[in-house]
């Protein structure tokens, strides 16, 4: 118990594993942060070019890599430990298993997270999207993440309830699946310590890097958050999910169709013209299941809408949802290969990208981290709900600014770079793209900037709740 607080007490009398929780939830916020003030220095690279003087450590290539690893495994990661391991407890009646495993993979996970801090700026990468780190570190990234698996499952295996509830379906989907593609993906056969090649070439190696890569975002920044959405919305709204039965259809058509959308990624390249095609086929299949899905999580909310009036945080999972209903009807649309030409290497793939990790992934792990801090900490609710008003709306106007930027720029992009004259010459040159393009990127540097500013709210709220404070009147939250 020296490290365990009442507040970890269920119903049932058992004591929880919460210390490990909390330090997850709060190094959420954290790499939050630092991810985004990351993705504010790069966009405004964008616009000032010299705006860091030519130092290669804070060079645009170098940061962007930082960036995505920032906001996807530090911050979205972080949400992900801290919600499974608190949802998994409770719905199973269990303690978390293996003792100080679970320590272990906090601290692992923050290694990880701290040497790509180090390391990415460095220059030292192995250039795969969504995959640079090098060898050790992803040999450290598998060991953390095998006791992640054991955790979480060996807590399954222990339930003391029969059922198994379908927010853990989707962790468990996802902890699996990224396990397998993050071993077969970086296969790599190692020359020096910080030096490594893949051990696929060519054609091959981009096929198996965007079956990771797509799968990163289909099972790491989707079937994971949907676990989070099957367990805090019903929880935060007071109403049961809207439709059992369309959550189980839900977790199985995306599982099983989801792992054969990565070619979309690769549209006119040397890939065969028959995996291409198949993977526009599959990501068309992927709209069913993924509104499915949309449509079971905002319907929960079906009398209880009116509790939207005052729950900010409510607002924060109902928007996210609609984030993700529109990115993943974006999504299958751009990988038709007729609207592909037009968006490929466009800011419009750029807006797409963002609008499901900020609209989604980052707005469904603000409204949860919201919610579980205060039941954390044995506080009645966060410090103040008008600062989560607050930071619901810098970031919603935020996102709006920064993708609708980006939607605008990268269809003018590709319609510039395919525009010809009657001769057969290109009508615009590169530079004029470019130069078209700046007064977006200012926008979507504004937006970047009241999103981030939205986070160093949340920063101040979450302390001010955890020193026990209290700034207005608020509804006790159910343990």
């Amino acid at each position: 118990m020296s490290n365990e607080s009442a507040v970890g007490a269920g119903s049932n009398g058992l004591i929880y594993n919460d210390a490990v929780v909390r330090n997850f939830a709060i190094m959420t916020v954290v790499w939050g942060i630092v991810g985004m003030l990351v993705g504010v220095i790069i966009a405004a690279q964008l616009i000032w070019p010299d705006l860091t003087y030519g130092i290669p450590f804070l060079s645009y290539g170098r940061l962007r890599p930082l960036h995505t690893n920032a906001v996807i495994f530090a911050f979205g990661g972080s949400a992900l430990f801290a919600s499974s391991y608190y949802c998994v407890q409770r719905t199973c009646q269990a303690r978390l298993f293996g003792g100080s495993l679970a320590a272990f993979t906090f601290w692992g996970w923050q290694l990880v997270i701290v040497l790509a801090a180090i390391t990415l700026p460095m220059g030292m990468t192995s250039a795969k999207e969504y995959a640079e780190l090098e060898w050790p570190i992803d040999v450290l990234i598998a060991v953390v993440w095998i006791a992640y698996a054991v955790v979480f499952l060996g807590t399954l295996a222990r339930r003391k309830v029969k059922h198994i509830y379908v927010a853990n379906w989707f962790f468990a989907a996802y902890i699996i699946t990224i396990a397998v593609l993050h071993v077969v993906n970086s296969a790599e056969i190692p020359v020096t310590l910080t030096k490594s090649y893949s051990a696929y070439a060519g054609t091959v190696d981009a096929m198996v890097q965007w079956w990771y890569g797509h799968n990163a975002v289909g099972f790491f920044l989707t079937a994971g958050f949907l676990g989070m959405v099957y367990y805090f919305v019903p929880k935060q709204a007071g109403r049961p999910v809207y439709s059992y039965r369309l959550s189980i259809v839900h977790f199985w058509a995306l599982i099983s169709v989801y792992m054969w959308a990565g070619p979309h990624h690769l549209h006119y390249t040397t890939l065969p013209d028959w995996a291409q095609s198949l993977g526009m086929v599959f990501s068309l299949l992927l709209l069913a299941p993924s509104w499915g899905g949309m449509i079971n999580g905002i319907m929960t909310l079906s009398g209880a809408w009116h509790k939207l009036r005052t729950d900010p945080i409510l607002k924060f999972m109902i928007v996210s949802l609609s984030f993700y209903g529109m990115s993943t009807f974006e999504g299958p649309m751009m990988s038709i290969k007729t609207v592909n030409a037009l968006s490929h290497y466009t800011d419009w793939t750029i807006g797409h990208v963002h609008s499901g990790a900020l609209g989604w992934v980052a707005m469904i792990s603000i409204g949860c981290i919201y919610s579980l801090i205060p039941r954390l900490y044995g506080r009645s609710g966060m410090w103040s709900t008008r600062l989560i008003d607050w930071h619901f709306w810098t970031t919603t106007i935020g996102i709006v600014l920064y993708i609708a930027a980006m939607w605008i720029a990268g269809v003018m992009q590709g319609l510039m770079w395919r525009a010809t004259n009657p001769d057969g010459t290109l009508t615009y040159t590169f530079v004029q793209a470019l130069a078209a393009t700046h007064p977006y990127y200012i926008v979507r540097f504004i937006g970047g900037l009241l999103v981030l500013s939205g986070m160093f709210l949340m920063l101040y709220n979450v302390r001010r709740t955890i020193a026990g404070e209290r700034a207005d009147s608020l509804t006790p939250l159910a343990a």
